[in-house]
C-alpha cells in the first residue's frame, strides 16, 4: 500500500515537472503581437529572391527591413495546389518571439488543380530584436 502511494505520488510529481517545461511558463509574460500576412506582390525584393530559392523544401527564415520583422514559414512542395496557412499563435516573451502555423490541405475540388504547389506565409509585425521560435 506505501509503495503504491509512493509510485503514485512519484508520478504526480514527474506530471507537475513536466508541466512546467513548455512555453508560456506560470509567471512568464507573454504579449500577443500585431501582424498583417503580407501578399507576394507586396514583399521586398531581396525577401522575395530568397523565398523563391527555398520553397521548394520546408523552410523558416526572418527578415528586418525598414522597422519591420518579416517571419516566413513555408511547407515545400506539395502534391496539387489549394493549401492554405493558419495563424495559431503569435506572441512575445522577455526573451523571444513565437510563431506557430498550421497547414490545411486542400479540399476535394476541382480548384485544386494538379500542378504541385509550395504553400508558404510571410507575416509582417513591427521589427523586435529577439529570437524567433517558429512551431
Amino acid at each position: 500500500m506505501r509503495r503504491t502511494i509512493r509510485i503514485l505520488a512519484a508520478i504526480g510529481l514527474l506530471g507537475l515537472l513536466l508541466a512546467g517545461c513548455g512555453k508560456g511558463q506560470a509567471g512568464e509574460e507573454r504579449m500577443d503581437l500585431e501582424f498583417t500576412v503580407v501578399d507576394e506582390a507586396r514583399l521586398p525584393e531581396e525577401l522575395f529572391s530568397m523565398i523563391e530559392k527555398k520553397k521548394a523544401e520546408p523552410f523558416k527564415l526572418t527578415y528586418g527591413d525598414g522597422g519591420y520583422l518579416y517571419l516566413c514559414m513555408g511547407y515545400g512542395e506539395q502534391p496539387t495546389g489549394g493549401y492554405s496557412i493558419t495563424v495559431n499563435e503569435l506572441y512575445a516573451t522577455r526573451n523571444a518571439i513565437y510563431l506557430d502555423t498550421g497547414l490545411i490541405g486542400p479540399k476535394e475540388a476541382p480548384e485544386k488543380g494538379e500542378n504541385p504547389s509550395y504553400p508558404y506565409i510571410v507575416i509582417k509585425t513591427p521589427f523586435v530584436d529577439k529570437t524567433v521560435v517558429f512551431d
